[in-house]
Parts: C-alpha cells; sequence; structure tokens
C-alpha cells in the first residue's frame, strides 16, 4: 500500500502534528499536510468518510466541523480509531467515534455552533486505507446562525488560511457539479492562496445530481476553470443512502458503475472515483512535499517550543 517515501515521512509528521495539539496550539512548522477545504454541503465529510470505509463524521445543517480535524490514516491489518485526547483508548464502533468527536468539539466550542482553531487528533487503522494525513477544515459559511458572532465567515477564513498559506500544505478543494463553480469557495481560496495551482486538487462531488441533460465534462477535462493538478470527480452516498445506513462498499461499486457507463464521463472512468483520488494524493503527497519542513518564519517563544518538545518526547518516548 502507498510508496516507502510516505511510509517513512507520515508517522513522523503525526507525531509532531500530535506534540502540537497536546498543547493546545497549531503547528508553527509547515509540515506536509492536506488541507480539505470546501462551502458547506459540498460533500467533504462524504469524501473523507468514502477514505475510511466508515461512517464517522457528525452530519447536520450548520457548521458542522467547527474544529480542525487531523485525520491520521494508517494502513494496519486491524481496524481501529484513536483520539490524541484519549490516550490508550481504542474504539472499534465508528458511532462512538463520531460522538467522541462531538463531544469534543463542544467542549472547547460550547453548543451553540461556535468553532475553534484547537484541532481534534483522530487516527483511524485500516487494511483498507492509504497513508495519508489530511486536515478537515470548517466549511465556509456567510450567515450567522444561533449564537454565532456576526463575523463568523471572517473567523473561519482566518483559521482556514493558518493551513492553506503554507507552501507545504496540499489543498483538496471540493466543489459540488450542482452548483456554479465559477462561484466555489473552495476554488476561490485555493486561487488566492496558489495562484499558480502548485499545490491543488479539484474535486468535484455530486456528479449524480446535475440536472437532466447536464454534465460537469469539461470541468472534468480540465478545459473550463482549469487546474495545473487537474479534478477527479466523485459521487458520494446520498442522505437517503446515508439515512438508509447504505455500505460504503457499495456505495464504491455503484461510483464505479456510474462513471463507467454514463456517456459524457465514461471517456474519463479510469481517472475518476475515490480509489483514484486516494491514490493521486498518495503519490502526490511524496512527489510535493518538501522535507525537512521549514522551519519557523518568526522564533517561536522559546517556553512554547521546549513545551512542544518535551510533549513529544513524553507522548512518544
Amino acid at each position: 500500500m502507498g510508496n516507502r517515501g510516505m511510509e517513512d515521512l507520515i508517522p513522523l509528521v503525526n507525531k509532531m502534528q500530535d506534540a502540537f495539539s497536546a498543547i493546545g496550539q497549531n503547528s508553527q512548522l509547515d509540515l506536509p499536510q492536506i488541507a480539505v477545504v470546501g462551502g458547506q454541503s459540498a460533500g467533504k465529510s462524504s469524501v473523507l468518510e468514502n477514505f475510511v470505509g466508515k461512517d464517522f463524521l457528525p452530519r447536520g445543517s450548520g457548521i458542522v466541523t467547527r474544529r480542525p480535524l487531523v485525520l491520521q490514516l494508517i494502513n494496519c491489518p486491524t481496524e481501529y480509531a484513536e483520539f490524541l485526547h484519549c490516550k490508550g483508548k481504542k474504539f472499534t464502533d465508528f458511532d462512538e467515534v463520531r460522538g467522541e468527536i462531538e463531544a469534543e468539539t463542544d467542549r472547547i466550542t460550547g453548543q451553540n455552533k461556535g468553532i475553534s482553531p484547537v484541532p481534534i487528533n483522530l487516527r483511524v487503522y485500516s487494511p483498507h486505507v492509504l497513508n495519508l494525513t489530511l486536515v478537515d477544515l470548517p466549511g465556509m459559511t456567510k450567515v450567522p446562525v444561533g449564537d454565532q458572532p456576526a463575523d463568523i465567515e471572517q473567523q473561519i477564513r482566518d483559521m482556514l488560511y493558518q493551513f492553506v498559506t503554507k507552501d507545504n500544505c496540499l489543498l483538496l478543494a471540493v466543489s459540488p457539479a450542482n452548483s456554479d463553480l465559477a462561484n466555489s469557495d473552495a476554488l476561490k481560496i485555493a486561487k488566492e492562496v496558489d495562484p499558480q495551482g502548485q499545490r491543488t486538487i479539484g474535486v468535484i462531488t455530486k456528479l449524480d445530481l446535475m440536472d437532466e441533460g447536464t454534465d460537469a465534462r469539461e470541468i472534468l477535462e480540465n478545459k473550463l476553470l482549469p487546474l495545473r493538478r487537474g479534478y477527479i470527480g466523485v459521487v458520494n452516498r446520498s442522505q437517503k443512502d446515508i439515512d438508509g445506513k447504505k455500505d460504503i462498499t457499495a456505495a464504491m461499486a455503484a461510483e464505479r458503475k456510474f462513471f463507467l457507463t454514463h456517456p459524457g464521463y465514461r471517456h474519463l472512468a479510469e481517472r475518476m472515483g475515490t480509489p483514484y483520488l486516494q491514490k493521486t494524493l498518495n503519490q502526490t503527497a511524496e512527489q510535493f512535499f518538501k522535507w525537512p519542513p521549514r522551519l519557523f518564519t518568526l522564533p517561536p517563544p522559546p517556553p512554547l517550543f521546549l513545551h512542544c518538545c518535551y510533549s513529544l518526547f513524553i507522548i512518544y518516548a
């Protein structure tokens, strides 16, 4: 699974991310990572669940992801999950993983849909995953909900920029095909922080929900709104499928059939779908990531740096 370079690099990056999270800080190091960005209801959660093959992320209306989720996927013969904040506890029931994400989010942000830049670190061990580390970021929004502050849009944007402006961060820009892609929040952010397109991979979701007689062929062929690294189309489960507990393995088979049989996409079928997206991310990460990472732009406060090093020693000694 994967390749030797990423197998060596990812565990070290995971440990460094965990060490910073353990002291409630985002890493000031330009660590190699893949940030998943998109507007609300773009389908980010479904893409990540398809990677894992399990339902484990909170769902609902409004902002569901309210803290960055550092998702560390590790290929392993057995299947379980671990949280950094629940050291020593193995989760084999992924419904419990979802509940723990919700509880840990509320612990920091409260229950009023507020947000926090303090990440949640989750490792998923499984024989069905490639070695990848992704950061799921809150979906972009423009309208405050409930007790959210009036500047919630700016707060989310500021949080995203803590991650996506770093040179060693690949962007997974998720956009739904059934909306105007010229106004995609994810693509707008990508153009701002990565104007040359060196770090951006486009992901197009909801291809099966487009109006009859329309398709996203020109986008997927990289002719319209082109990206240097192109676009990959995926088909996620519908809300009906999710409510009906449709198995993700069955959903992957349905996705494959969709691309093979759709007249607008069958010629692209071998470069579409969730398995191809995972493989592309793994390969692109090895080619792209610079190591060792660029160190602090400004010298960090010595106590923070020493505390981080101490935490790393304590956690992984």
